[in-house]
């Protein structure tokens, strides 16, 4: 019988065999192992209860901590790294949701990490946001608070800021998604930006300032090999026509390099996107960034506080995807930049095609950027 039975190394009890739990060399009965150790919630692997390194509701082997949990910093909650919240850019202090949300409760300016429940506004699929950067008018609430109410006066949210940690002293302005019609027509950018100019904030004179537009991935379909085909296209665009939209973003060279660095140009508009993909790139700092899950941002422009720019700079991204879903991969590579721009017909997009020397060789006086 006695190799039908053991005897716990704990507590001293004979054991039936077939209730006994090994760990670290030693035989433990039921009792003893429930008591003494636990299983790792990660990777299931049993531990001793005295080197958990989770808690009792989350109990963790060191490994699995240090590689995918962290602990908030203000409540001492254990968190999955998908759930950390951060004040800021301060990534050495994480926080759970609650604390989070109870530090930043009242902020105008929130942190960088702050993501709201998108609210769409417009009817269709092509939605865009844009992050507007504005500085050197002070990262301050109060400023902050009299542009929103300027921007959500009619009672709709359409706008929130966000800290920015590339700017000297300002913030970001943020929209929640909105077709293009309806950035045209409701939303009342002009009496926004001519607040931000009177605070004496600037974008475009500021020079550390960017104006990103995001679009919703399911305008270009539902499934994601419709998604990639069209984004492929959008990629190629933007390397054929490097040049040209160079000086649209009205960026330096050397601004999109850190920025909005390109991808570099391939014969075929998959060579580009399989690149893309691959990762050989700065990250989230590229002409077009895909690192998003749901949207695809165009990163190139710099940021202004005139109208009529932001506006033209809309309307080309509109008009770029419009070529991705429209034209096919022969078709877009064998589109020129002229034929591009001649099929742009937006008023804010033609005239800031002239004043950029952009438009057929059209060019016409333009006021001072913002």
């Amino acid at each position: 019988m006695r190799e039908n039975t053991f005897i716990c190394s704990h507590c001293g009890e004979v054991t039936p065999r077939d209730e006994c739990c090994c760990l670290d060399e030693e035989e433990l009965c039921a009792t003893c192992a429930e008591e003494n150790t636990v299983l790792c919630s990660h990777c299931y692997t049993r531990i001793w209860r005295d080197d958990n390194a989770g808690d009792e509701d989350t109990p963790l082997c060191q490994s699995c901590y240090d590689r995918y949990y962290t602990s908030c910093d203000r409540c001492g909650r254990i968190l999955h790294v998908d759930d950390v919240y951060y004040e800021d850019d301060d990534e050495d202090a994480p926080l759970c949701y609650d604390c989070h949300e109870n530090h930043t409760h009242g902020r105008i300016i929130q942190d960088y990490y702050y993501k709201p429940t998108p609210i769409f506004y417009g009817e269709g699929e092509r939605f865009m946001g844009v992050e507007l950067e504005i500085d050197e008018g002070g990262e301050c609430d109060h400023n902050a608070r009299s542009i929103l109410e300027t921007a959500n006066g009619s009672g709709a949210e359409y706008f929130y800021c966000k800290h920015d940690g590339s700017l000297n002293d300002g913030f970001e302005l943020v929209t929640h998604p909105m077709t293009l019609a309806y950035h045209q027509s409701e939303v009342p950018w002009a009496e926004l930006l001519r607040k931000a100019a009177e605070l004496g904030y600037k974008s475009h004179q500021a020079g550390t300032c960017g104006l990103h537009i995001h679009v919703s991935r399911r305008a270009f379909g539902e499934a994601e090999g419709q998604q990639d085909a069209c984004i492929a296209r959008i990629l190629y665009f933007v390397e054929k026509h490097w040049e040209e939209l160079l000086k649209f973003s009205r960026r330096t060279p050397r601004q999109l390099e850190q920025w909005a660095a390109r991808y570099g140009y391939k014969e075929q508009p998959r060579e580009i996107l399989n690149h893309a993909k691959k990762g050989y790139h700065g990250g989230r700092y590229t002409c077009v960034n895909l690192q998003n899950y749901s949207t695809i941002e165009f990163r190139m422009f710099r940021g202004t506080l005139k109208y009529n720019t932001v506006m033209a700079t809309l309307q080309l991204v509109d008009r770029i995807c419009d070529v991705a879903l429209f034209l096919s991969d022969e078709e877009v590579k064998a589109l020129s930049w002229t034929t591009f721009v001649a099929g742009c017909t937006a008023p804010e997009l033609v005239q800031y095609l002239k004043e950029r020397r952009l438009y057929v060789n059209e060019a016409v006086e333009s006021e001072v950027e913002l």
